[in-house]
């Protein structure tokens, strides 16, 4: 038997394409939107069965009532408030909280101070300050912005602080080899080290600041002059509109799933799983 008869030739392997339905499949979008409307489906025929509008509408009843609120009611004055107040509230959270992430891992004292604010103020629920922020800063937008930083300041700042941690010592010793040192050394070693732990906080801190300000505003509601999207339910709350309550609360879903698909996963993709760091 000859060399060329063992030869293993590739080109020899018969590749079967993929079926259209399998190609579909594998396209993530398609499995989550057929998730969706999956659970569409099952909310109908819920709904249906129920046969009592007042306590839990039709999907149909629903989609209505998010019609014309969105095309003929204050649906999306109200979301471009909450928007708003959250944008401001998560920016200046995540902007403290990677300071004191930072200067955790800079200094033993920072280490210290982070670890005792944490300790006592990340069990406390946001919204349990509210009625301390209608005393400090009066009904408006001030005190959305105080329970909304304190929403985001703990989870990422500990995230933040855990990915520094994680650092491995070569980097470090990369990064003092280079001369890099204080801020610089932060913004250059750390933070693209732990670029996986500090993203994990962005969301988390994301998905905090979203719930604690459509609670408050269930609460209050007044920002910048007008309620926002938890007042919108409120209000239809009042009402007995249930399929309005229900248009509010998806709309909550859905700006919740558009920022995790076109905000933070296109930050993932174009970061940690470009580098390598994430499957």
């Amino acid at each position: 038997m000859t060399d060329s008869t063992l030869a293993f030739d590739p080109s020899a392997i018969a590749v079967r394409p993929l079926s259209p339905w399998t190609r579909l499949w594998n396209i993530t979008a398609f499995r989550r939107g057929t998730i969706l409307v999956l659970l569409a489906l099952v909310w109908e025929g819920y709904g249906r069965l129920a046969n009592n509008p007042l306590m839990f509408p039709t999907f149909t009843d629903t989609a209505v009532a998010f019609y014309d609120a969105l095309v003929h009611g204050t649906l999306l004055k109200k979301s471009q408030t909450s928007l708003e107040v959250l944008l401001m509230g998560y920016g200046i959270g995540s902007a403290i909280a990677l300071v004191l992430a930072g200067l955790a891992a800079s200094t033993r004292i920072g280490e210290d101070v982070l670890a005792t604010l944490t300790a006592m103020f990340n069990p406390l629920p946001a919204i349990a300050l509210l009625p301390l922020a209608l005393l400090w800063f009066g009904l408006g937008t001030p005190s959305l912005l105080f329970v909304l930083v304190h929403a985001v300041l703990w989870p990422l700042a500990l995230n933040a602080s855990a990915g520094f941690s994680s650092v491995p010592e070569t980097l470090r010793m990369a990064g003092r080899n280079y001369g890099l040192t204080g801020w610089r050394y932060i913004a250059l070693i750390l933070i693209p080290a732990a670029f996986p732990a500090i993203l994990t906080g962005l969301k988390v801190g994301w998905a905090f600041a979203w719930r604690t300000l459509i609670a408050a505003e269930l609460v209050f509601g007044v920002a910048s002059g007008s309620g926002g999207l938890g007042w919108f339910i409120f209000e239809n709350k009042n009402r007995l509109e249930t399929a309005s309550v229900f248009a509010g609360l998806g709309t909550v879903i859905i700006i919740g799933l558009l920022v995790e698909s076109l905000v933070f996963r296109v930050i993932e993709r174009h970061t940690i799983r470009k580098w390598g760091m994430q499957r």
